[in-house]
C-alpha cells in the first residue's frame, strides 16, 4: 500500500499543493514552520479521520478559509482509490471515495491505513492513560475498521450513563446525623416518594449498565486480543532499537475489581472469554454502585483502563531516561506496524515526524535498516544532518519544502529548492 498522490486546499498553511509520492523513502526537509508536518497530518487525517495533533478539526482549516479539502491516491495491489474529505469546522465533513458521496463518514477507514510517529507520541509513554487507550483503539480500527463504529458507540453509553448518575445523584444523598444535609436534598416530582424515585432511578440505571458492560466488554476483549498480538513485536522493535538487554513489556491493567477471576486473567496477560468479561464488568459495578452514585460518574469500563509499560522490571513512566523513553515510544509505533503488516498482507504506509533528531548516531542508523524494506516510509526532518545518509541517497528520495511549496530536490536549483508555486498565504503553524 501506498500514497501516489496528496492534494491540499486550505488544510493547514496551504492554499493549495499537489505532492505526487512514489514507494520507498521520501525525506521532507524544511525549517521549521515550512509545512512539512501538514503534510503528513494531511496523509494521516485520510487514514484515520482524526489528526494527531489537535482534538477538533476547525485548526486544520486555513486562516479565513470556510473549509479545507485532502485527497488522496492510494495505490494497494496495483488498483487505485480516491479519498476526498471535505473539513467543514462545526458541521458534518463530506466524504467521497472513488468520486461517489458515501453515506457515513467510516466508510472511507481501511482505505488507507498508516503508523504515524511523531514527537508528540512521547506521550505514550510519559502522559496519561487516555493516550495509550488511544493507541490501542486506533489499531484496533486499523485492523478492522467496523471498531471505530463500536468505539463510538461505547463512548456514547459512558456519556448518557454518566448523565444519568450525574442527574439522579441527589436521590442518593441523605441527612447527616450530626447536622444539615450534605448538598440540596431530593427533588421529586409531585406525588412520588423518595423511594419511588431511587426505585426508578435503578431500574433505569440497570438498562445502561448492561449496555455499557455489553459494548465495553466487546471492546475490552478486543484490546486484549490486540495486546496478545502486539507484545512479540514490542518486544523485538525494542530490542532492536535501543540495542538494550531490558525487555520492553506492556500489561493491560483493568478497572475491574481486582479480587475477580477475570482481573486476576487480565493482570497476568491472558484473554478471558467476551461473556466473562461482560460478567465481570457488570459485578464490578455493583462493587462500586455507592461510589458512583455519590460522584455522578462510570468507574467502571474500559474507559478507565491502562496499559502499564515496563523496561525490565520498572514502570517506564517515571523511571525510563529520555533516551529509554523515545526508544519505547517509537517500538511501540513499530509494533503496530508489523502487527498489520501480517494481518492485512500489505504495509500501511510508515510516517516518521520529525524523529531522528531525537535519536543518537546508533538508533538512527538501526531504525533506518528496520525501515529499509517498507513499501512506503514518509520522513520529515529539519535539516539533511538528522537523516542517514541512506535515506537521503541512492535509498531514498529528497523534497523540499519551503513555504508551502513541495520541489523534488533532484529539480531544485543549485541555490536551493524551487520557486515557491503561489503565494505564501497566512495559516496556522
Amino acid at each position: 500500500m501506498h500514497l501516489s498522490h496528496l492534494s491540499l486546499a486550505d488544510f493547514r498553511s496551504y492554499p493549495s499543493a499537489e505532492v505526487d509520492l512514489v514507494p520507498g523513502v521520501t525525506v521532507l526537509l524544511g525549517r521549521n514552520g515550512q509545512g512539512k508536518t501538514n503534510l503528513v497530518e494531511a496523509a494521516g487525517y485520510v487514514a484515520t479521520l482524526a489528526s494527531h495533533r489537535v482534538a477538533q478539526d476547525a485548526p486544520l482549516v486555513r486562516a479565513g478559509a470556510e473549509s479545507a479539502i485532502v485527497r488522496a491516491t492510494v495505490v494497494r495491489e496495483g488498483r487505485e482509490s480516491l479519498v476526498e474529505l471535505e473539513i467543514v469546522p462545526g458541521r458534518a465533513n463530506k466524504t467521497r471515495l472513488n468520486r461517489a458521496p458515501v453515506a457515513r463518514q467510516r466508510e472511507v477507514l481501511g482505505t488507507l491505513r498508516t503508523v504515524l510517529f511523531a514527537p508528540e507520541d512521547l506521550a505514550l509513554v510519559k502522559g496519561d492513560p487516555a493516550e495509550r487507550r488511544r493507541l490501542l483503539d486506533d489499531l484496533l480500527v486499523a485492523r478492522q475498521p467496523r471498531w471505530a463504529g463500536v468505539r463510538a458507540d461505547y463512548d456514547r453509553a459512558v456519556r448518557q450513563r454518566g448523565a444519568l448518575l450525574k442527574s439522579a445523584a441527589h436521590l442518593w444523598r441523605e441527612p447527616s446525623r450530626s447536622g444539615p444535609r450534605r448538598g440540596p436534598g431530593p427533588r421529586l416530582p409531585p406525588g412520588e416518594s423518595l423511594e419511588e424515585a431511587r426505585s426508578a432511578a435503578l431500574a433505569t440505571l440497570a438498562v445502561f449498565d448492561e449496555q455499557l458492560a455489553q459494548i465495553g466488554g466487546a471492546l475490552l476483549y478486543a484490546r486484549l486480543r490486540l495486546l496478545r498480538d502486539l507484545r512479540p513485536y514490542l518486544a523485538q522493535a525494542y530490542r532492536t532499537i535501543s540495542d538494550s538487554e531490558s525487555p520492553a513489556e506492556a500489561t493491560y491493567r483493568s478497572s475491574l475489581d481486582p479480587q475477580s477471576p477475570v482481573a486476576q486473567q487480565v493482570a497476568a496477560g491472558e484473554v478471558p472469554d467476551q461473556d466473562e468479561v461482560v460478567a465481570a464488568i457488570l459485578a464490578s459495578i455493583e462493587q462500586v454502585r455507592r461510589q458512583e452514585q455519590e460522584r455522578g460518574v462510570c468507574l467502571v469500563g474500559p474507559h478507565r483502563d491502562d496499559l502499564v509499560l515496563t523496561l525490565g522490571e520498572l514502570p517506564a513512566k517515571g523511571y525510563a531516561s529520555h533516551g529509554e523513553s523515545w526508544s519505547l515510544a517509537l517500538s511501540l509505533r513499530l509494533a503496530g506496524f508489523h502487527l498489520l503488516r501480517h494481518d492485512l498482507g500489505t504495509d500501511p504506509v510508515l510516517v516518521l515526524d520529525d524523529v531522528f533528531a531525537e535519536l543518537d548516531v546508533g538508533r538512527r542508523e538501526r531504525l533506518a535498516e528496520l525501515v529499509a524494506d517498507c513499501e512506503q516510509v514518509l520522513v520529515t526532518a529539519a535539516v539533511a544532518e538528522d537523516v542517514p545518509a541512506r535515506l537521503l541517497g541512492a535509498d531514498g528520495r529528497v523534497l523540499d519544502v519551503v513555504l508551502g511549496s513541495v520541489t523534488p530536490r533532484d529539480a531544485a536549483s543549485p541555490d536551493g529548492p524551487g520557486e515557491v508555486n503561489g503565494p505564501e498565504a497566512p495559516g496556522r503553524p
